[in-house]
């Protein structure tokens, strides 16, 4: 039988509802506080979700002897009060992206180890069950080895949404742009997908048609892997009104497959619902591309029958809670949150530099430039 755990919410934004939804409905779960840095609107979160409020995460990791917290505050503000957490017994489930600096991933990292305590970090899109029947064709050898990865990620992202969060579009606020805030995912399952460590990276960004932000609102990057094959990203948050955002790996026998993660409009925590299902967009594994249609209908059918938003959420933060029963490391760790960003940093790094970017990346220390970013 599977214990319950003690579990709480550290930040009290828009996608922390989501984990509110999930952490009471998981069978494995106690739910029991959220943190805050507002008082008032931590009172207000605590409750509309029945729980107790405070604004010291040590407190109430202690006082409520938490078992797992899940970190939703804004990107560059994950560091410390994983580490509080950390420190004080629980263990961490880390929205994406783990951090924005590698500097803050290798302090929560290396806490981790010396505590004991795990780290997860959220990729839900990774349990897309289009995702999953990618990765098993690579893994079960259908396209051979994976010689080449594509990202396209297209979106929008108006001066509404900017203006929704008073950390959005900053560098010291949110810590980056389309980057960081909306192409983890897809880098994460580009990474995943390859299944090779990363060796070079030359990558360059811009700010298109954004005026009013700090950030970039578009990048594009050449991936060099180890075992010899390639990788080509294109992200954006400059086309009307959002577009989709695909993944596709192709082998070396000639076969190739792919997903589409996003499509319809882009997709804003506690502001938006997902309009189309993830498909898998590509298939040409020999006698297998007349499955195809059948997998979208049934993709399709199922996604369409549950709230898409809480479900895939929920599946990874249940993963998480049982790898703490189970003794075991959650689906996805903070090492391979690593990855993600030392993947975007290596492409603000080659934009400041002019050149390609050599793997692995360790943190710049005593500079002010952010990585490259301002």
């Amino acid at each position: 039988m599977t214990n319950q755990l003690k579990t709480g919410i550290i930040g009290c934004g828009k996608v922390a509802h989501i984990h509110a939804t999930a952490l009471k409905a998981i069978t494995g779960s106690s739910f029991r506080a959220v943190c805050g840095r507002d008082g008032k609107r931590t009172q207000e979160f605590a409750s509309k979700y029945g729980v107790k409020a405070y604004t010291d995460v040590t407190k109430m990791v202690i006082d409520e002897k938490m078992d797992v917290v899940t970190i939703c505050t804004p990107h560059p503000a994950h560091c410390e009060p994983a580490i509080l957490a950390m420190k004080s017994g629980a263990n961490v489930l880390i929205e994406k992206p783990l951090a924005s600096s590698l500097e803050d991933c290798d302090a929560m990292i290396n806490i981790s180890k010396e505590t004991g305590k795990q780290i997860g970090i959220i990729s839900q899109r990774r349990f897309y069950a289009p995702c999953l029947r990618l990765k098993n064709a690579i893994v079960s050898g259908k396209i051979g080895k994976p010689v080449l990865g594509t990202v396209f990620m297209f979106g929008w992202r108006d001066e509404a949404y900017y203006k929704s969060d008073p950390w959005r579009g900053s560098w010291n606020g949110e810590g980056g742009g389309v980057l960081v805030n909306q192409a983890p995912h897809q880098l994460d399952l580009l990474q995943w997908f390859m299944g090779s460590e990363i060796e070079e990276v030359y990558g360059t960004w811009k700010n298109l048609n954004h005026p009013h932000i700090e950030v970039e609102d578009t990048a594009l990057a050449i991936v060099k892997f180890k075992n010899g094959a390639l990788g080509n990203i294109i992200v954006s948050n400059s086309q009307k009104p959002g577009i989709y955002g695909k993944v596709h790996i192709h082998g070396e026998n000639g076969a190739s497959v792919g997903v589409q993660t996003d499509g319809g409009a882009m997709f804003i925590a506690g502001m938006s619902t997902i309009l189309e299902p993830p498909v898998n967009d590509l298939w040409t594994v020999p006698g297998e591309d007349q499955k195809l249609k059948d997998w979208v209908e049934e993709d399709s059918n199922f996604f369409n029958s549950i709230n898409p938003v809480e479900y895939y959420h929920t599946l990874q933060i249940k993963d998480f809670i049982d790898s703490i029963n189970d003794r075991r490391k959650p689906m996805i760790t903070g090492e391979e949150g690593r990855v993600t960003v030392e993947l975007f940093t290596a492409i603000y790094r080659s934009q400041r530099d002019g050149l390609p970017v050599g793997f692995p990346l360790q943190p710049e220390y005593g500079k002010s430039d952010f990585d490259g970013r301002i």
